[in-house]
């Protein structure tokens, strides 16, 4: 019995430094918190049918109306048919510098002759994929999303079936494609919450292709052409994103902007005119960066915490996350912050370096805002036979 309890004090003070080591500390600002703790007021007064501001660390809507209503989004679908063409860049199925054909389809339907943009590359002739690509980014053509289209997946319609596959794997549930082009069309339609995370995943996943986004004028041939965005011009933290504008749709804008480590994504659907959607846009952007605040909570590939290890070479291993953790809160709020972390009860050698172990979860007033995997920063190895059997013993007397 005295052996038997000298054997549990034992195990009660190895597991009371495990569970200490295992919790996880406060999170050290990247910057000072600001000290406004103000409250948030309402946000501006857009004009428009729908409208969202999206915070691009979290994915969290920080203020909208309407943005998950259906409506057609114009020549916004352009960021789709640009995220398509980089993911299949990306997979290697096409290549910045193949050639492609103005074919007379691509020019009928979206050429000079049209009554939408156009890029004005000649008919009949290629041109870079590269160059192809940036005349539908900075000018909008019509032209150019077809050619590109017929290039990809050899027709349009091939190419939307393309454009729906990638929509679903980034979230976005209320979304369907048509063609490549944004004309109107029966059944096309998206919204701007699903729109703000097109935007969101194509900044994240291919920030090369968005930058076109951000170039003022193009040039084909003896036509130059300007980028419609107008806040290119108002706001140099403004790097993007996509205008349009039909009938139906009435004039649209997605636009982003990085203000140091923060960066916000709005879209504003069905405005009047195109001043006015570029008017309210900056008005949103601005209220953002005012009322909220983004802070860097962990480093990738920093150890977090750590975390006790049975049958390996050593005690214990190393946690943090594969990614930089960033959270958008209201200015002033951080230290209001509470973190937490998920881990298994017991963690068995051999883990891999990478290898998902649990989570961790940031809460403001009882709501999760923001969670990571947490992976292994170190391996460990399996301990030898006695080792083994020796931590064998222990997970037996813990079990008992």
């Amino acid at each position: 019995m005295k052996f038997r309890s000298a054997l549990a004090t034992a195990f009660l003070l190895t597991s009371a430094l495990g569970l200490a080591a295992a919790q996880t500390p406060a999170p050290t600002p990247a910057q000072p918190p600001a000290s406004d703790a103000l409250p948030v007021p309402a946000p501006p007064k857009v004009t428009g049918t729908s409208w969202v501001l999206m915070d691009y660390a979290s994915g969290n809507v920080l203020a909208g109306e309407g943005y998950d209503t259906r409506l057609e989004p114009a020549s916004i679908t352009k960021v789709m048919t640009s995220y398509v063409i980089a993911a299949e860049i990306a997979g290697g199925k096409v290549k910045a510098t193949d050639q492609v054909m103005m074919s007379e389809n691509a020019w009928r339907k979206g050429g000079a002759g049209t009554d939408g943009s156009y890029s004005g590359f000649e008919v009949n002739k290629t041109v870079s994929l590269e160059q192809m690509e940036k005349g539908m980014a900075v000018q909008s053509g019509n032209d150019a999303a077809i050619a590109l289209a017929e290039h990809v997946a050899g027709s349009e319609d091939a190419f939307a079936s393309l454009m729906n596959a990638y929509a679903t794997r980034i979230g976005m549930k209320n979304s369907h494609f048509l063609n490549a082009t944004g004309l109107s069309e029966q059944g096309h339609f998206s919204t701007a919450r699903d729109l703000a995370l097109l935007g969101r995943a194509f900044i994240r996943d291919y920030p090369q292709t968005y930058a076109y986004n951000k170039i003022k004028e193009f040039t084909v041939g003896p036509i130059t052409q300007p980028n419609r965005n107008l806040l290119l011009w108002r706001d140099p933290t403004v790097d993007g994103i996509k205008t349009g504008h039909h009938s139906g749709a009435g004039y649209c804008l997605m636009a982003s902007a990085l203000r140091g480590d923060q960066r916000l994504i709005s879209v504003v659907m069905g405005s009047t005119s195109e001043a006015q959607r570029a008017t309210d846009s900056l008005a949103l952007l601005n209220w953002g960066f005012r009322f909220f605040e983004t802070h860097k909570l962990y480093d990738a590939g920093k150890a977090i915490a750590k975390q006790k290890v049975w049958k390996g070479e050593a005690a214990e291993v190393n946690l943090g996350v594969a990614e930089p953790m960033l959270v958008t809160v209201p200015r002033g709020r951080y230290a209001q912050l509470k973190p937490s972390m998920d881990v298994p009860k017991s963690l068995v050698a051999p883990i891999k370096k990478g290898q998902k172990i649990g989570t961790v979860k940031v809460s403001l007033d009882g709501k999760v805002i923001a969670q990571r995997p947490l992976v292994a920063i170190n391996a460990v190895e399996e301990g030898g036979f006695f080792k083994r059997l020796w931590d064998e013993f222990w997970m037996w007397w813990e079990s008992d």
